[in-house]
């Protein structure tokens, strides 16, 4: 009897017949650990501003945001990434240990004591101009190390350094060690590129540049290797884990860093990547599973978490 000939290529639908099946070869999978949420911070009681270039997104008072954490924490959230947004600007209050990030960590540490509170640092939102620095890198380095003590001193778990002057990570760490706060670790903005996706951002943090732009201290986008190099000089100097900011245009850098390094590596959704998938799935040109792809590619990517304002309603869904 005659063998049929063996067929000259590889079949692969039987994995994707039915749901079940799918979900037993699926190599990426999206979790309530893998996000932190970030959030923007006022003074004041029970304020809750929309922000018009960001749907869904507000800037909350310190008590309104303990009253927002509740559903999401229940739901998994174990992290959030605290922005200060001063209603008037001045320079002296990001270290102030009466500024609206320093105050609001022990207030949401007393209700939510198992939270991850990591804190942004930067200088943009207080300056008069919006610029991410004072004019000298060293000075404003200094005022960075002072920022990010007072936010240890508050109670806060880890300090983020998102300004890209040369060396902050460097002060700052030296500093916490001064401070007897060593223990506050580091996620450094290590690559993070001057970028047009941060337009929304601005709006909501209230930190555009009056003038020029920040292409003299953020990344060229066309360049990979200048952040791999930008992202070993920041582990060396201390850094615990690094932010890659955006992701979805620097996807390759996400996954060459993931490559090379092997330290905690998070990836931040920003603003204008939100904004377009909620236009997206408000206009109907896309279907609202758009917004999952779009995260799942991200970690595929090799980002261990993502730092995404989706994080609430994605945690809800979870």
């Amino acid at each position: 009897m005659t063998q049929p000939s063996p067929e000259p290529f590889r079949r692969f639908r039987w994995r994707r017949c039915d749901e079940a099946t799918r979900a037993q070869f699926r190599e990426t999978t999206l979790r309530a650990e893998d996000f932190i949420w970030p959030v923007f911070l006022v003074d004041g009681c029970a304020r809750s501003e929309p922000i018009a270039a960001m749907p869904g997104v507000a800037r909350m008072s310190c008590d309104a945001l303990i009253e927002a954490l509740a559903q999401p924490v229940a739901h998994g959230l174990r992290a959030v990434l605290l922005f200060g947004v001063p209603d008037a600007k001045g320079v002296a209050q990001a270290y102030a240990g009466d500024g609206i990030v320093q105050r609001a960590i022990p207030a949401i540490k007393r209700v939510f004591p198992a939270l991850e509170l990591i804190t942004d640092v930067c200088l943009c939102s207080y300056t008069h101009d919006g610029h991410c620095h004072i004019g000298d890198n060293d000075e404003t380095c200094a005022l960075l190390a002072r920022m990010a003590v007072s936010h240890a001193r508050a109670g806060a778990d880890a300090v983020a350094p998102s300004d890209m002057m040369d060396g902050r990570v460097w002060y700052i760490r030296a500093a916490l060690h001064a401070a007897q706060a060593a223990h506050t670790r580091i996620i450094s903005y290590a690559a993070k590129f001057a970028s047009a996706y941060y337009g929304p951002f601005r709006d909501a943090a209230q930190c555009a540049p009056r003038a020029g732009d920040r292409a003299t201290y953020q990344l060229d986008p066309a360049n990979g290797c200048e952040a791999l190099d930008e992202i070993a000089a920041d582990l060396d100097e201390g850094a615990t884990a690094i932010i890659i900011k955006p992701a979805l245009a620097y996807l390759d850098i996400i996954a060459r860093a993931r490559n090379r390094f092997t330290c905690p590596l998070i990836a931040y959704n920003v603003s204008a990547e939100y904004v377009m998938l909620q236009n997206a799935v408000r206009d109907g040109v896309a279907a609202r599973t758009i917004i999952d792809e779009t995260l799942l590619s991200i970690k595929r990517a090799g980002a261990d978490r993502i730092i995404s304002y989706f994080t609430p309603t994605l945690l809800a869904r979870l």
